[in-house]
């Protein structure tokens, strides 16, 4: 890392604010107060931001607030796929298949094909294993149909050929492989691109604020108390109608607005691990565990990501976390088909559960579909939860379709309805990944430091052309260039970038979610006190 006698020697670090700099925390909580909204999102997970980012387009004035930092908690813990959802073909859910195949088509081709990338997955059959050699191989060509085959034709392949693209495949007892395709993402880049969509809409946002109390008038919900999380001041914000989209704590905001409200989810953890890789891997791997279980091999940001665990959770969603149990499990099941020097314990680097928001009722969280629970209080407040995120657009949509349509019309008839919408309105930064990455590396000033190809990759495929202004900011400020850890993508100007332009507001914010040095093992005492010192710059 680098050392401090460098840092030392840039004391100017980040004090160069980005241009366009977003308003500052006081100045949002002013216009927040002052202001009377149509709609008060609170949760800022993907539903709760799509629907913002929908609701916005729309023409309504829209305000957005979550406790925790965007895409803080379940919304940044998923197996950071975009997926039709192979096993939902068991059930014969095939229109669902089909539907989530043209969410999925449309964010990683027209909505956001700078963030989303297509990955190959291999499903092995084993001998003695769950399912048949030709039921998969029938599965995956009807699931690769479902996608009108624009992944390609799903087929069998010879073990020798698939261990050639994933050398740390198990080859014993392997009798074929099952070939389709999906795509895949990091999920907290697309959750704050969103934010950022909706904010260019017009939604005015502000993270680490939590709701205190509801407001009401004459017996209705119309606002929220807040209190700011990083400074302690209260505000409130007014709004005809609020929408509660926090996720796993949904029952906990229902009951603010009746004490007797009986539950409206369920809870399911999933555990994921995060590996150094021992060799290069050019496919996924998808192993059958048992007739409805599937458990991932992933290579995700130059890392392995295994997972996941499905299990009914009970407990404080705050307190959610992966055990010891959680981390044997995975690494058990992940050896159906990986070898064993991969799936070394001294290879892990990170470790992340998040909660799946299922339909309350009886039955088993891994048969569940993912289904999205709108229901009205008595207030007039509606609560929404669930769902997953290749239709994270989808349903942002579908709640706005909803809000149109309530009784009494709460939010007037002044805003476009969803159905005149734009239909793939494209993320900010939209751009070929491949074509950013190569002026990046080719169109540097010539006095300028040299940019290192992972670095001008990894700007491309999380930030799409707005890359190009962090690269402006690191050619300005030299400092800004330097890597944040040596062995990390990440430059100093992206940390500026977060802090000025992605409402970075605490070192997590910035290392777990805008970046990647914390799912690298890489936030170490002096990246986070370096970090912390860049955020304080705030202007």
């Amino acid at each position: 890392m680098t050392s401090p006698t460098t840092l030392q020697s840039v004391p100017a670090l980040g004090t160069h604010p980005a241009s366009g700099s977003l308003p500052s925390r006081a100045e949002t909580r002013e216009q927040l107060a002052r202001a009377s909204y149509d709609l008060l999102v609170i949760g800022g997970g993907i539903l709760g931001i799509s629907t913002a980012w929908h609701a916005a387009q729309s023409g309504l004035r829209v305000a957005l607030v979550d406790a925790g930092d965007f895409a803080g908690a379940t919304s940044s813990a998923s197996s950071k796929l975009l997926h039709g959802g192979l096993r939902y073909l068991q059930t014969g859910a095939v229109k669902l298949v089909a539907e989530n195949h043209f969410e999925r088509r449309a964010v990683s081709r027209q909505v956001a094909p700078h963030l989303a990338n297509p990955l190959t997955f291999y499903l092995p059959v084993y001998k003695g294993g769950p399912h048949s050699a030709a039921k998969l191989g029938a599965g995956v060509f009807a699931y690769s149909a479902l996608s009108a085959f624009g992944d390609g034709v799903g087929h069998l392949l010879s073990p020798a050929k698939a261990a050639q693209d994933v050398p740390e495949l198990r080859t014993d007892n392997l009798k074929a492989v099952a070939v389709y395709g999906d795509d895949q993402m990091n999920d907290a880049r697309m959750a704050l691109m969103t934010v950022r969509a909706a904010v260019d809409a017009g939604a005015v946002v502000l993270n680490h604020a939590e709701v205190t109390g509801l407001r009401t008038t004459r017996g209705r919900v119309t606002g929220a108390e807040l209190k700011d999380g990083l400074t302690g001041e209260e505000f409130g914000v007014n709004a005809r109608l609020v929408l509660n989209a926090t996720g796993p704590w949904v029952d906990h905001l229902r009951r603010m607005e009746d004490p007797h409200a009986a539950p409206s989810i369920r809870l399911s953890k999933g555990a994921h691990l995060v590996l150094k890789r021992t060799a290069p891997w050019k496919a996924a791997l998808a192993t059958p565990i048992d007739k409805y279980r599937i458990t991932f091999a992933l290579p995700w940001e130059d890392m392995l990501l295994l997972g996941t665990t499905d299990e009914v959770y009970e407990g404080d969603p705050a307190d959610v976390s992966v055990t010891e149990s959680d981390i044997s499990q995975i690494l058990d099941e992940a050896a159906f088909s990986v070898r064993d020097q991969q799936l070394q314990r001294d290879l892990i680097t990170y470790s992340f559960a998040g909660l799946r928001v299922l339909p309350g009722g009886p039955g088993d969280t891994a048969k569940a579909k993912r289904e999205t629970v709108v229901t009205e209080g008595p207030g007039g407040m509606l609560s929404v939860a669930g769902g997953k995120w290749t239709t994270f657009r989808h349903i942002g949509r579908t709640v706005l379709k909803k809000l149109e349509e309530l009784p009494g019309r709460p939010l007037g008839d002044d805003f476009e309805p969803v159905s005149e919408l734009p239909k793939r309105l494209p993320l900010p930064g939209v751009a070929n990944p491949r074509a950013v990455e190569h002026r990046l590396l080719v169109d540097r000033p010539a006095p300028g430091p040299r940019m290192g190809a992972d670095t001008a990759r990894h700007l491309a495929t999380h930030y799409g052309s707005l890359a190009f202004d962090i690269a402006r900011l690191a050619n300005e400020h030299p400092e800004l260039a330097e890597r944040v850890h040596p062995d990390a993508p990440e430059i100093w100007a992206q940390v500026v970038w977060a802090r000025d332009h992605e409402w970075a507001q605490t070192p997590d914010d910035v290392l777990r979610r805008r970046t990647t040095l914390t799912i690298r093992g890489l936030a170490t005492d002096e990246v986070r006190a370096r970090v912390r010192e860049v955020l304080d710059k705030r202007q």
